[in-house]
């Protein structure tokens, strides 16, 4: 018997093998990839955790407890978020060097690397406010003059009406604005800092934060100009109407004065 001739390939089964072996690699990547990358991210952020308790331990357990509990000398951290660890930190304002009635901006001590550690150990021990992303706080497209009536409604009753800052009570005091990052402006509102109210997404949504920083940017920011000239404070013509009435009939008086003992002089000579 003559032998059977073996079977005619399709031309396209070469093709079909070749797509299939694509498949078959492309899931082999798809079940396994993602699960090495999410393993990587988990890795890394318990790394974090790990050095942020360490810093935690040297330069924040003494005034907030070992656990970040608390204690007589500072508030608990749980549940405060990264966004606040970012803000007290970057700012300089923690750790803080005594005891006071309110922490004052200084220059921080630690780096952003360090920070980022400090935060996630922070977030790690409740859930909280977290650390803004570029686009939320970027003043881009933001409607400034909505930013404005927002700002003169919640905040303008501290920190002046363009945000100059301005006195409080028992030594405290609401800080200037005027140079601050839109990253801790951002993170202010949402934290709620010192003697600041704070103003989470259901209060005040993203776009309402957007605006109000662009409103300030653009009243103090580095492009901003005064056509009146040196602004006292941003008060208005209360300000400048006691700056008038001071210094005005100050030098009045004075010139009166000077020249009343010229002519008594003259007189008696």
């Amino acid at each position: 018997m003559k032998k059977l001739s073996a079977r005619r390939r399709h031309p396209l089964a070469a093709v079909v093998v070749l797509l299939l072996a694509l498949a078959a690699t492309g899931g082999l990547y798809a079940a396994f990839a993602p699960a090495d990358k999410a393993q990587a991210d988990d890795t890394a952020q318990s790394l974090a955790i790990d050095e942020g308790k360490k810093l935690y331990s040297v330069g924040c357990s003494s005034c907030h407890g070992t656990g970040g509990q608390g204690s007589t000398d500072g508030p608990s951290l749980v549940g405060v978020g990264a966004a606040a660890v970012d803000f007290q930190v970057s700012t300089g304002r923690m750790p803080l060097q005594q005891p006071g009635a309110q922490a004052p901006k200084k220059k921080a001590i630690y780096n952003q690397a360090q920070i980022d550690q400090l935060a996630a150990y922070i977030a790690s021990l409740g859930a909280g406010p977290t650390i803004p992303t570029e686009k939320q706080y970027s003043p881009d497209g933001a409607d400034i003059a909505k930013g404005g009536e927002l700002f003169r409604t919640n905040c303008a009753q501290c920190h002046n009406f363009t945000g100059e800052g301005g006195a409080l009570t028992k030594g405290k005091f609401a800080p200037s604005l005027e140079d601050v990052s839109p990253k801790h402006i951002y993170e202010a509102m949402q934290t709620g800092p010192q003697n600041m109210p704070s103003f989470p997404d259901t209060i005040m949504p993203e776009k309402n934060k957007k605006d109000i920083i662009a409103y300030l940017d653009a009243v103090n920011g580095e492009q901003t100009e005064s056509p009146g000239g040196l602004k006292l404070g941003g008060l208005g013509p209360v300000s400048e109407g006691l700056f008038g009435w001071i210094f005005g009939l100050g030098s009045l008086i004075a010139v009166a004065v000077w020249v009343a003992a010229r002519t008594a002089k003259a007189k008696k000579s």
